[in-house]
């Protein structure tokens, strides 16, 4: 069973080609391939399945067995692997994933791949995030325990909670997990933790179903839509994000028409999984 191992930004996943429906999508398999010490390691499993929408689908699996609707980070990693591997030919090409199809464009910087995904239009109704409440949650509170946590709600295919509070390192690493699955989260969520100076976004992430993670390209997206509404940065103007892994340029269209990823996919190894 060939696999081959990459990351975007130090988030690394172990990719499948599951063109033949093959290769086993259920929990227990993934959490096993995903363990760091008796596994290959990862924060997640890509598999390439075949599409009709577009020129490939994209099914994510996190480390803990379920299913995302959607990754960046992931989904850049997957456009290296389909154009190295011929699967592609074309630099532009779609993939289709659980939050809808993706346009897509690969360009090289310095001999890293560097990917450019559409991203769409992000979603902030609650409902549809989804969030049990009504209308949007923009910058308002979020009760916790050590108080209310200002933060506003966005999907990006999945959801994300943003906030931009002063908190301590202890309060973050308390509230990560506990915002995650917040009763107010039917799906659960991922958490990104912002500060911004100088016009730059610096975010700390804690990923739905696979914790603290190096980077998120989707949180990226995100915390870039909540900081335009905030006024915090521009609209149609490329924002540098920061995560602990590396930065992402994200630009958010005004009108929050679409979003605009732009980030490095590497590969790490290829391998077989014997089993």
């Amino acid at each position: 069973m060939n696999f081959w191992k990459y990351h975007g930004l130090g988030n690394d996943f172990v990719l499948f080609e599951n063109l033949d429906g093959s290769i086993p999508m259920d929990a227990d398999f993934v959490t096993e391939v995903c363990d760091r010490r008796f596994g290959v390691g990862a924060d997640g499993i890509l598999y390439v399945c075949p599409s009709e929408k577009a020129d490939y689908a994209m099914r994510i699996m996190n480390a803990d067995g379920s299913e995302a609707e959607m990754c960046g980070n992931g989904i850049r990693c997957m456009a290296k692997h389909l154009f190295d591997h011929d699967l592609v030919t074309d630099r532009s090409m779609t993939i289709d994933t659980l939050a809808g199809v993706m346009s897509i464009n690969l360009q090289e910087e310095n001999g890293v791949t560097m990917v450019e995904v559409n991203m769409g239009a992000p979603e902030l109704d609650c409902r549809r995030i989804p969030m049990d409440s009504d209308g949007q949650f923009l910058d308002s509170p979020l009760p916790v325990p050590v108080g209310d946590v200002m933060g506003t709600a966005v999907s990006m295919g999945n959801p994300h909670f943003v906030t931009f509070d002063d908190l301590s390192d202890e309060d973050v690493e308390e509230l990560g997990p506990y915002i995650e699955h917040h009763p107010l989260f039917p799906r659960k969520t991922n958490v990104e933790f912002v500060t911004e100076r100088g016009g730059r976004l610096y975010v700390r992430v804690f990923e739905r179903g696979a914790g603290w993670t190096l980077a998120c390209g989707t949180g990226a997206c995100a915390t870039a839509v909540a900081a335009a509404l905030k006024g915090i940065v521009p609209y149609d103007s490329p924002v540098e994000v920061f995560l602990p892994g590396g930065m992402l340029r994200i630009t958010v269209e005004s009108g929050l028409r679409s979003v605009t990823m732009n980030g490095p996919a590497e590969i790490v190894f290829k391998g077989k999984l014997m089993r």
